[in-house]
């Protein structure tokens, strides 16, 4: 699927047309593949990469555009059980064209930060601060799934809620990756950015982009670093918990054969004590409560 983009007015809006100066390639059929590769000379195994979400990030300098492979968080599906993914999209900058390509169809152009838009040049970067902002976001939602979790472990003894955490952990682990494969990119950004053409604000701010990624990867190894360093206490919390389960089942158990014990031993058959007593079933049932009530005050006395 393909879109077209026109800046307006210092804003990214929507245009037709084969002559819009952004186009959006939305998983591009085998035509739309052919286009890029054959009329805009796009390297085939990097368009490729840009939709390959096991691709790492990189930048590449070809003679006519430049070339930007990127990760970004994959949209979230309750069918994926708390594992959030990263695909890859690529940015080709052009003198006088953004190719983007992707392979979800994502409102890309929206949010606060592309209100004002100066330059081909600066939607590239927005865009790449876009991701990033993505990956916050996921950061924060991940933080909240997990503290769900951690009620749920506390009066739980199941381990679906411990293999959810582990998922998350897991998913932590993939955004730390791709945030630091962009870090590479970015960093290669900055230190061509006169060969590219960045102005002197488009420079400033590709220093605060450098400086928004790295907080975000210090904040999802953070997260990470808690996640996995509770992983042992939430454990012992489940363990702790079948304990207490156990040493209930135990009580009751205890509770029952005591009194079974003594009602047993009455209905032997043999010639016992009391068996012609016209009282002697009202007095084994009384032995059997005296016996019970005295199994809880040991336990009392015991604090077990």
């Amino acid at each position: 699927m393909q879109k077209g983009y026109q800046l307006n007015d210092l804003k990214i809006c929507p245009s037709q047309g084969d002559l819009c100066p952004i186009k959006l390639f939305v998983n591009p059929d085998e035509a739309e593949k052919k286009y890029l590769v054959t009329e805009l000379k796009l390297d085939e195994h990097t368009l490729n990469s840009a939709l390959d979400p096991d691709e790492q990030s990189r930048l590449e300098f070809e003679p006519e555009h430049v070339a930007l492979i990127l990760k970004r968080p994959q949209n979230y599906s309750a069918r994926e059980e708390f594992l959030f993914k990263v695909s890859s999209f690529g940015i080709f900058l052009f003198k006088d064209r953004l190719v983007v390509v992707l392979s979800e169809d994502i409102p890309l152009f929206e949010g606060k930060i592309f209100n004002r838009v100066n330059s081909i040049n600066d939607a590239a970067l927005k865009l790449i601060y876009r991701s990033i902002y993505h990956f916050v976001e996921h950061l924060k939602i991940i933080t909240m799934v997990s503290d769900s979790l951690e009620s749920k472990i506390s009066a739980s003894m199941e381990n679906r809620y411990l293999l959810n955490l582990f998922t998350l952990e897991k998913s932590l682990v993939y955004y730390l990756n791709a945030i630091n494969s962009n870090s590479t990119v970015i960093e290669k950004l900055k230190s061509n950015s006169s060969k590219i053409g960045f102005t002197q604000e488009e420079h400033e701010f590709l220093d605060d982009v450098t400086i928004e990624n790295n907080q975000c990867y210090k904040q999802a190894d953070i997260y990470s670093n808690i996640l996995a360093g509770l992983m042992d206490a939430r454990v012992s919390i489940v363990s702790n918990n079948l304990n207490v389960l156990m040493k209930t089942l135990n009580i009751i158990t205890i509770g029952i054969m005591v009194p079974t014990f003594v009602v047993s031993a009455f209905s032997m058959n043999v010639k016992i004590p009391i068996q012609d007593h016209p009282l002697a079933f009202w007095i084994i049932l009384v032995l059997a409560l005296v016996s019970v009530a005295g199994f809880m005050i040991f336990w009392r006395f015991k604090k077990w």
